[in-house]
């Protein structure tokens, strides 16, 4: 068997390899060693013993990548074109992505289908660090707050914020969020959260869309078709989570909310 080393692609073997990672470092414990994942195609955090991870040959993720961007294209083909014929003036969004090759895909996604978009990949760690100055550098209509998250203990302690990997990251970076907005009074229209995120907390803390309410997996483009729908709806018109769920892989499970009004320019 190979040696895991950081950078490889892996299964865990106890889960049936359901979900495939990319080793993002590895810890020596006194029980041996420790890897930390993150999802290759879904935003989730986990560890796990080397022992129990088995390195996936290089057809199968090749395989699970075609997928991901023929999911992208067929939504770029579709919005793209629609774009190109309205030449509208979208709402200004900011996005802020712990995962850098997921920040990668999310510009190319804004850009192909004409959304005015920025994307800073930011460690979830850092964001409620900067999400101010950022904020003030680039005025945005929108603020989508991502990354990777996920429950240490799944199946109880849902309202122990500890719990969570990263969503203490994400509900600090929203509360930042709302001081300033608070002051400029802009109405930002912010989505937080990742795979199995604190959902009430973040709600509570200020986002008007959030995951995960079902503490489930969610997918890459989840984040990106809220903050689209945001950004190309007129303002007058209210937006509800039943208007965007139908094009969310796990609809209203992995994604739920306050609702919030469009920021398309007329």
């Amino acid at each position: 068997m190979s040696e895991i080393r950081k950078g490889d692609i892996v299964g865990r073997k106890s889960y049936n390899k359901d979900v495939y990672f990319k080793v993002s470092h590895i810890i020596e414990k006194t029980n041996g060693k420790i890897a930390i994942l993150n999802g290759l195609v879904e935003r989730i955090e986990a560890d796990s013993p080397i022992s129990d991870l088995e390195i996936i040959p290089k057809e199968e993720i090749r395989n699970r990548l075609n997928n991901l961007n023929k999911s992208l294209e067929k939504r770029v083909n579709i919005e793209g074109k629609k774009r190109s014929n309205e030449k509208i003036v979208s709402g200004k969004i900011l996005h802020l992505d712990g995962d850098r090759k997921y920040s990668e895909k999310s510009y190319n996604y804004y850009k192909k289908v004409g959304l005015n978009a920025v994307v800073k990949n930011i460690p979830e760690y850092k964001q409620p660090r900067v999400v101010r100055r950022l904020l003030e550098i680039y005025n945005p209509d929108i603020l989508v707050i991502t990354g990777h998250d996920g429950m240490l203990k799944r199946g109880s302690r849902y309202n122990d914020i500890y719990n969570y990997r990263n969503s203490r990251y994400f509900i600090e970076t929203v509360k930042e969020a709302r001081k300033y907005d608070k002051e400029k009074q802009k109405n930002l229209v912010i989505f937080a959260g990742a795979c199995q995120s604190y959902f009430e907390a973040l709600i509570s803390a200020g986002a008007n869309f959030a995951s995960s309410p079902a503490r489930i997996l969610i997918d890459f483009l989840d984040p990106l078709l809220v903050a689209e729908k945001i950004a190309t709806t007129e303002k007058y018109k209210y937006i509800t989570i039943d208007d965007i769920a139908y094009e969310l892989r796990d609809g209203k499970d992995g994604v739920s909310g306050i609702g919030a009004n469009g920021k398309l320019e007329s």
